[in-house]
């Protein structure tokens, strides 16, 4: 709030206060906002009395009532919705149905109780995000919310605390509140509530805190209890143990956040079941006793100990004797006090203009087609794209595996004009798909590496390089800018090298071997001339061969297939080369494997288009 309204040129700030700041029992803290110099526009009375789960629906539904004519008047472009109080909640239902964009802060966490319902049932409703920790945002980014919509930003409060907390006077507010006597980091404060979805634990949980306090014997501030259900409860049992007349405690009501922060930051200890405990106390490194599952699920620094069950108010005594009076190392999980400037940032790129209507990120599932009559008469394809040595080819092949139409152009020599030609090739292929009735569902390139019946893609779809695999650390450079790679050893451009290498040299001719003039030099000519006996040309295989081997050896030790596929002109070459290779080199385990040479037709095209229509047709999780 301070954010925005130091920014009056860029934002126009409307307050509204409801729930329990307008209650004299809980301390009437709309006295706090308005002391803080912002003006109320509205004060909505919506607390029915009676402090248990009926009283709670009832004062969601009364807040339903009042909140329309509040948000018709005001109409925000944007209505800002804090936290998981049942409060929030109210606010957030009535927003969404009056198609108010809602901005939320601080979902995504998980505590627990009652409070995670609310507070995700708040973040489903919420147009956009900004939570405190990376963990919220991957558990906002899990319930489906677009990526592009959350804020990670840091707790708010932890700007205002991180900013005041060597405060010069924190003695003099310490002891308006504990007494004149009480020394620094030598006091409790306490601060429990109760847990809707288990009242009676939470009351006997109660009880047995405030019995250890008072066997711990150290001046203590407590705070009362939130106005949740069982609140009245756990008042009643303070008051029956006499507290708010005992010497060593001081119960309040409510204290203004900034000298409640000092309170936490000095104390010598802090207990109950407040987040405060999980989270602001943690940038002090103040020592946390938590009680109970009110915050089970919430990230904790190191300064918290957790009392999750007792039966006797011995094992919270052992728990305060542990933590009172150490200091543990600060903890930033929340924030680092840049908070507000990153959602004032996050705030100014909303698009007012965008379609209010929100949308989820669900995980890709299969499209139901049998009721498309477009999708029926259409045949689901894939681009297939072959960057071979020679040649470059594309081809539409359908989910049968059938080449419905191939495109090949000889391979330009210049980077640009290939990227060029390769562009030309796949739109004229697009176009003609039109035609042919087939839906492109994707574009395939390079090879695979199949595990339990399924095509390895990678967490970039990048995986199965394997021509990139490097054999030698002193080798030829290769076409991807590093050197010894497979493909710069074996690949069909690498051997068409090695044949131009030696022509030019006029060592590749044997007697025998004819080549004409107009004749361009291939792969194919060093091996007919390794062949017939050129005893150069067959140094130039060995290594190509001893490359690919290796290479394949490694892929063996990585991740020990049951078959080895080679494709392309030069498969049938290299079969036997390799598998005497996996014999020589691999493992035991892995010596055994089979190489074989594909008789597909288009073996890389069709391999290619397979990594589109796997993935794309299946139903994935």
């Amino acid at each position: 709030m301070f954010g925005l309204k130091s920014h009056p040129d860029e934002f126009e700030l409307e307050v509204v206060v409801l729930g329990s700041h307008l209650i004299d029992d809980y301390g009437n803290t709309y006295r706090m906002i308005e002391q803080d110099d912002f003006d109320i526009g509205s004060k909505l009375h919506t607390i029915v009395r009676g402090e248990d789960e009926a009283a709670m629906v009832e004062s969601v539904g009364l807040a339903l009532v009042k909140l329309p004519d509040v948000l018709q008047r005001l109409h925000p472009d944007i209505l800002v919705v804090h936290g998981d109080r049942f409060d929030a909640l109210a606010l957030a239902t009535a927003a969404a149905l009056m198609n108010i964009r809602i901005f939320h802060l601080e979902g995504g966490e998980v505590s627990g109780t009652i409070d995670d319902s609310i507070r995700h049932a708040i973040s489903k409703l919420a147009h956009y995000h900004a939570c405190c920790t990376r963990m919220a945002e991957q558990h906002l980014i899990a319930m489906c919310e677009d990526h592009s919509r959350i804020l990670l930003a840091g707790c708010p409060s932890y700007d205002k605390l991180l900013s005041s907390q060597h405060r010069e006077d924190y003695m003099d507010i310490i002891r308006s509140w504990i007494g004149d006597t009480v020394q620094n980091n030598d006091y409790i404060v306490a601060l429990q509530h109760p847990v809707t979805t288990d009242i009676q634990h939470s009351i006997k949980l109660y009880g047995l805190m405030l019995d250890a306090l008072i066997s711990f014997n150290k001046k203590t501030l407590i705070l009362f209890p939130n106005i949740d259900a069982g609140s009245k409860e756990m008042v009643r049992v303070m008051r029956k143990k006499g507290i708010e007349q005992h010497p060593n405690f001081r119960a309040i009501k409510h204290i203004p956040f900034e000298q409640f922060i000092q309170l936490v930051c000095h104390a010598g200890c802090m207990i109950g079941n407040s987040s405060c405990g999980v989270r602001e106390a943690g940038a002090f490194g103040t020592p946390v006793v938590n009680l109970g599952t009110r915050q089970t699920g919430r990230e904790t620094g190191e300064n918290v100990l957790h009392v999750r069950d007792a039966d006797t108010h011995n094992k919270i005594y052992h728990a305060l004797e542990l933590q009172f009076g150490k200091r543990y190392p600060c903890s930033k999980i929340y924030g680092d006090g840049n908070a507000v400037a990153r959602i004032l940032k996050f705030l100014r790129t909303v698009d007012l203009d965008e379609p209010l209507q929100k949308t989820f990120c669900f995980p890709p599932v299969k499209d139901s087609i049998s009721q498309d009559i477009d999708h029926i008469l259409e045949t689901q394809s894939a681009l297939s794209v072959d960057l071979g040595g020679t040649n470059l080819r594309v081809a539409i092949i359908c989910m049968k595996g059938n080449i419905v139409k191939k495109y090949t152009e000889a391979n330009p020599k210049a980077y640009a004009d290939r990227i060029r030609l390769i562009l030309k090739m796949c739109k004229d292929a697009v176009r003609d798909a039109v035609h042919l009735n087939c839906r492109i569902l994707g574009v395939g390139i390079g090879g695979g590496i199949i595990h339990q019946n399924e095509l390895i893609h990678g967490s970039t779809f990048c995986a199965a390089e394997l021509g990139h695999i490097r054999v030698s650390l002193e080798g030829p450079e290769c076409s991807c800018g590093s050197h010894g790679c497979i493909e710069a050893y074996a690949s069909g451009m690498a051997l068409q090298r090695e044949a131009k290498r030696l022509h030019d040299d006029d060592l590749l001719k044997v007697e025998g071997m004819d080549i004409k003039l107009s004749e361009p030099i291939t792969a194919a000519h060093l091996i007919h001339a390794a062949r017939m006996g050129n005893s150069k040309a067959d140094t130039a295989l060995h290594k190509a061969t001893t490359a690919l081997g290796v290479g394949i050896v490694n892929i063996l030790h990585i991740v020990n297939p049951s078959l080895v596929i080679l494709s392309g002109v030069l498969a049938s070459y290299y079969k036997e080369p390799v598998q005497r290779i996996i014999s020589e080199r691999a493992l035991f385990s892995a010596q055994s494997i089979k190489v074989v040479a594909s008789d597909l037709e288009e073996p890389a095209l069709l391999g290619a288009a397979s990594i589109v229509l796997d993935y794309a047709t299946r139903r994935t999780y």
